[in-house]
């Protein structure tokens, strides 16, 4: 197991190189950083695994040079090691040439390095530089990895990786574990490249202090509790059910209210004092005979539900599991926004704007967060989707700043994006998310995070960490029902820390 990096700094290779620099002026020179690196790199292989034969795969720039490092500081320690590399010693420059020179063992070219199951392999050809796909010897290396499902540490990322966006290009393994450095990259956390990080540590190499200067720059953030903990509103000895946060779900037609039943459970089991369903009187009956802790409440009107939705006792307001592409969803959703509580809008609530989203964008004020998957972002934002080319965390920004409102776009790597530019990239995604009524339950968990008194991009983050935590720990055969039931456990851990 290895350590958890403690900050939430997610830097671009652009920042990285920034932040070295950065570095550099105040003293610490490049060939410190790089032992560091090497080291560090040595010191996790050696904590994963027992000795081994262990294969480090150099590249041409300071990335191999951390290998060589790590090879020397391996050695040291009396594993075997051998070192293959994509140039001849005498090309390398600068720092690289230096660690490759203090190495003073074989150096194979990297075509000869023999490529067996096992043995151990570090991946040090390219870092984070690196934008295009691998070409020639390194790609089929890389490859042939991938064939014999090798164990691969990867340094500061995958080869191959886009340390920005998290695109693959070649036919690359799956690493057992990245070591990366000063800040974890959005490659790490975004798909696909995700899925061939394993697990990773960011190591301290001496740039802390640089590092927080580049990510208060750069406002992008891994999404983990300490993001919105401190902020979270833990029941206090004066609290009644109203200053606990009172949230109001409108209520989908008769054949779909289930789908706002489970965000109604899902913000009570976040800690909602109050959650009512705003019905119909034909959607009333049927929830009045499936609820008990949620009331269920007959508000026929756009003007009853414009005045009930403005009572100073509601919070928050949820509106779109199930609420039906009709007109009557559109003008809630223009009413709801029109009295200025915080709102989370989701799936009809989007998509009922789909023809003409601007008066939607038009009407946002105050706190409004949406949560849309990737057919809901089409809808609303045209060519502005997950084709568009743009990283996901750099399209979140846009629709965020777009809209005006914080934009949760949702996956395995859900991303968070607040107007102001902050971005948040989730962490602990997992797959079992994929099943009918989920998103549903994380727009009442939003909600109840917008009613306790969160500001909305820290509800939002708030919301997906839990939803994601509360699948993971259920696992297996997890349905939406299940979910906010998994809830209380994971508060009474935080309450805890």
């Amino acid at each position: 197991m290895l350590t958890e990096s403690t900050t939430l700094t997610l830097l671009t290779a652009e920042a990285m190189r920034a932040t070295e620099h950065a570095a550099m002026a105040n003293g610490i020179s490049g060939r410190e950083m790089m032992q560091r690196a090497g080291e560090a790199v040595a010191e996790a292989v050696m904590r994963l695994y027992a000795p081994t034969p262990v294969r480090v795969l150099c590249g041409p720039g300071n990335n191999g040079g951390d290998g060589f490092v790590a090879a020397s500081a391996l050695r040291q320690a009396g594993w075997e090691v051998e070192v293959g590399c994509l140039l001849p010693i005498t090309e390398l420059r600068g720092d690289a040439r230096a660690a490759a020179e203090e190495w003073g063992g074989i150096v194979l070219p990297l075509e000869d390095m023999p490529l067996e199951p096992n043995a151990l392999y570090v991946d040090s050809l390219f870092g984070t530089g690196l934008t295009r796909p691998l070409e020639g010897v390194a790609a089929q290396v890389m490859e042939q990895l991938a064939q014999i499902s090798a164990t691969v540490i990867a340094v500061d990322i995958l080869s191959g990786v886009n340390a920005d966006s998290g695109a693959v290009g070649n036919t690359l393994p799956y690493a057992a574990a990245t070591i990366t450095f000063a800040a974890k990259k959005p490659g790490h956390l975004l798909l696909p490249g995700t899925l061939h990080a394993g697990e990773v540590a960011c190591v301290d190499i001496g740039i802390g202090e640089a590092v927080e200067t580049a990510g208060a720059q750069a406002k992008l953030l891994e999404n983990r509790a300490p993001l919105w903990l401190p902020l979270y509103q833990w029941p206090k000895p004066t609290d009644h059910k109203y200053t606990r946060g009172s949230v109001v779900v409108l209520s989908g037609r008769p054949e779909m209210t289930g789908a706002s039943r489970l965000a109604a459970r899902a913000a009570l089991r976040a800690g909602a004092g109050a959650v009512t369903l705003a019905c119909d009187s034909d959607a009333w009956r049927i929830n009045a005979a499936h609820v008990t802790s949620v009331i269920a409440r007959v508000v026929e009107t756009l003007e009853d539900f414009a005045a009930f939705i403005a009572d100073h006792k509601h919070k928050a307001v949820v509106i779109g599991p199930g609420a039906g592409l009709t007109d009557r969803t559109r003008a809630c959703v223009m009413a709801a926004l029109q009295v200025g509580k915080p709102v989370v809008l989701d799936a009809d609530a989007l998509t009922v704007f789909a023809d003409n989203p601007q008066p939607l964008f038009a009407q946002v004020r105050g706190e409004v967060v949406m949560t849309p998957h990737s057919g809901e972002l089409e809808r609303i934002c045209g060519t502005l989707n997950l084709e568009a080319g743009l990283p996901k965390w750099a399209l979140a920004r846009e629709v965020a700043s777009r809209s005006g409102m914080v934009s949760v776009l949702k996956g395995y790597d859900t991303v968070i994006a607040a107007p102001d530019g902050r971005v948040a990239i989730n962490s602990n995604g997992t797959p079992v998310l994929a099943t009918a009524g989920s998103g549903d339950v994380l727009a009442g968990i939003i909600g109840a995070m917008c009613a306790q008194g969160m500001p909305a991009f820290e509800a939002a983050c708030a919301g997906v960490s839990l939803h994601a935590e509360a699948g993971r720990r259920f696992g297996l055969g997890v349905i939406a029902e299940d979910l906010p039931e998994m809830l209380p456990d994971l508060l009474k851990e935080l309450f805890q820390l």
